[in-house]
């Protein structure tokens, strides 16, 4: 792609105003002149100039030339010595400048448009004050500010070439429609006659044209080289050397896979004759995580390193040096390498543990594999271990408080018993039934002596007799209700001795159907304690493979270069859009 061409920024100073009377005569001058407006050069441009005699401003009054030849006419400089002025008049020129600026600003043109014809006029060799100063110049030159222009007229020739600062095609016009006249160029009078050295415009362009498709062409080849070395850097030799890598220097490690499962008994063992042979389940998720958890764990690795040597055969000299521990590893060293060449995956939908372990021999690789096995099975079975302890101190303790219960209720059954001397419930049957008597005895003898009085002269002696029985019985049934309700001195009554001696027997009962419970559970706890509750079962064995499992060399070197490059791509597109933004 071609870079836009940067512009030189020039401080304008403002030039000194001209005398009355070269006022006039270039007043007079220009009013000759038809196309006056058109040639004669703006307030910026002649600012320009002005700057145009030091060395840097020499590029910048070269590309503000006219297209035409034309003659221009300059004001000399008011003298230094006539500091004195009526007034100052701004001439027609620049009143039609302010008042084009002034109509361009009511256009109500976006910033875009603007700082789409600021680039424009520096593209044109234009040196405009403000964006709507690089309108009026474009409109003035008669170029379309805001007209998408192809790449190869937006070029400009650098290094002082032909049309560095000014254009070498013919010259346009505006007309007061709006088309555009190609005009010639104009050759100045006064010249000397000789044969001119000149090409035509068109072979003129056609040339250019062809050193900017060449340019252009040069720069595209250059870039794509450019591209090339930079992805032969960043991507091809690292994956070359990760190839390399990978197919002569990593050493062969082998990888031994197994699979178990947890699976936990539901049978009652004492309830049932068949104990734990009845339906057994997968255990739950947590019982899966929490010994896959352990097998991943620190603790695990240490003990594997106590029984089989962990850290020694990772260190042995054998190994590449990326894969090999140092001389004398450190815990976390080891656990790292430990956490790299044991996998474990637990699938929650079937319930299977998934284990591979990675050795750089294949009969370690087993060894390793059986032992974290034999791990494994250790940890489920102590998963319940503390459950059952637990259930098995309480169901005794339970049984132990239901013991000391029975004993104290029997206990103050025996006292009550002791202290009333007697059976309150017999003796209250025995004083109720004597109740019973005296009363049916009591209604006879009121019947008799209902009899009697019905009698017009009754005998007295017998109706006498009568109400003596009915009188003595009526006394006697009183004594009997008051033996049963009333206390008598430190002693209780029967009623109350009778419901002291139900409640201790209820309290007797109670206790035996609570020592009966505890004991049933006891029982319980003690087969449950005494049984396993969790099982692991091993679905595939460990078996040495016959060859090497990693590293697997085509698949990582494909992995490598796709990683390298989505690194580069990354970085070319971060880099891209900064650069964009920086431009802008």
């Amino acid at each position: 792609m071609t870079t836009k061409p940067k512009a030189r920024k020039f401080r304008i100073r403002k030039a000194p105003l001209p005398s009355a009377s070269t006022g006039s005569a270039a007043t007079a001058q220009r009013a000759e002149t038809p196309d006056a407006k058109d040639t004669a050069p703006s307030k910026p441009d002649r600012n320009l100039r002005s700057v145009a005699g030091s060395p840097a401003g020499a590029s910048a009054s070269k590309r503000d030339l006219p297209p035409q030849d034309e003659p221009r006419t300059t004001v000399p400089p008011q003298a230094d010595g006539d500091q004195s002025r009526a007034g100052e008049v701004s001439s027609a020129n620049e009143v039609s400048d302010e008042q084009d600026i002034d109509s361009i600003r009511r256009e109500g043109l976006t910033g875009r448009q603007l700082r789409m014809a600021r680039r424009v006029a520096q593209k044109h060799g234009l040196a405009p004050t403000s964006d709507f100063d690089a309108v009026r110049l474009l409109r003035a030159r008669g170029i379309d500010p805001f007209q998408r222009s192809n790449m190869l007229e937006l070029v400009v020739p650098q290094d002082g070439g032909p049309g560095a600062g000014q254009s070498n095609l013919p010259a346009t016009k505006s007309r007061p429609g709006g088309a555009r006249i190609q005009l010639p160029q104009t050759t100045p009078a006064g010249g000397r006659d000789v044969p001119s050295t000149d090409v035509s415009p068109a072979e003129r362009r056609q040339r250019e044209i062809s050193d900017i498709q060449r340019d252009i062409t040069r720069r595209r080849r250059k870039k794509g080289a450019l591209l090339l070395v930079r992805l032969a850097f960043f991507v091809l030799l690292p994956t070359f050397m990760a190839g390399y890598y990978f197919y002569k220097i990593a050493t062969p490690m082998y990888a031994t896979e197994s699979q178990f499962l947890i699976i936990q008994n539901e049978g009652g063992g004492g309830a049932s004759p068949f104990g734990g042979l009845l339906p057994t389940q997968f255990a739950n998720s947590a019982d899966s995580i929490a010994t896959q958890a352990y097998l991943q764990s620190k603790d695990a690795m240490l003990r594997l390193d106590e029984d089989a040597d962990f850290r020694a055969h990772y260190s042995d000299p054998a190994i590449d040096p990326i894969q090999r521990l140092s001389e004398s590893p450190t815990n976390e060293e080891a656990y790292k390498a430990y956490k790299k060449n044991v996998k474990i995956g637990y699938d929650p939908t079937e319930g299977v543990i998934r284990m591979e372990v990675i050795a750089a021999d294949p009969e370690v690789s087993e060894e390793f594999s059986e032992r974290l096995l034999t791990y494994a099975e250790e940890r489920v079975n102590n998963l319940s271990k503390q459950k059952r302890d637990d259930g098995m101190a309480d169901a005794l303790q339970g049984f132990e408080t239901a013991q000391a219960n029975r004993r104290a209720a029997q206990e103050a059954l025996i006292k009550l018993q002791v202290e009333n001397n007697v059976d309150p419930e017999a003796m209250i049957a025995s004083i109720r039934t004597q109740i019973t008597n005296y009363e049916t005895l009591l209604i006879e003898k009121e019947l008799e002596l209902a009899a009697l009085l019905d009698n017009q002269r009754p005998n007295k002696a017998k109706v006498d007799g009568a109400r003596g029985d009915v009188r003595r019985l009526r006394e006697q049934l009183t004594k009997l209700r008051e033996r049963m309700t009333t206390a008598t001195e430190g002693e209780n009554s029967l009623a109350q001795q009778a419901v002291a001696a139900q409640l201790a027997q209820a309290d007797l009962a109670a206790a035996d159907m609570v020592l009966q419970s505890a004991q049933t559970a006891l029982e319980q706890a003690r087969t449950e304690a005494g049984r396993q509750v969790r099982y692991l079962t091993v679905a595939v064995n460990p078996v040495a493979p016959d060859e090497a499992t990693y590293p697997r060399k085509f698949e990582n070197t494909i992995l490598a270069f796709l990683i390298f490059a989505g690194i580069y791509l990354m970085l070319s597109l971060t880099a891209s859009i900064l650069r964009e933004q920086v431009t802008s």
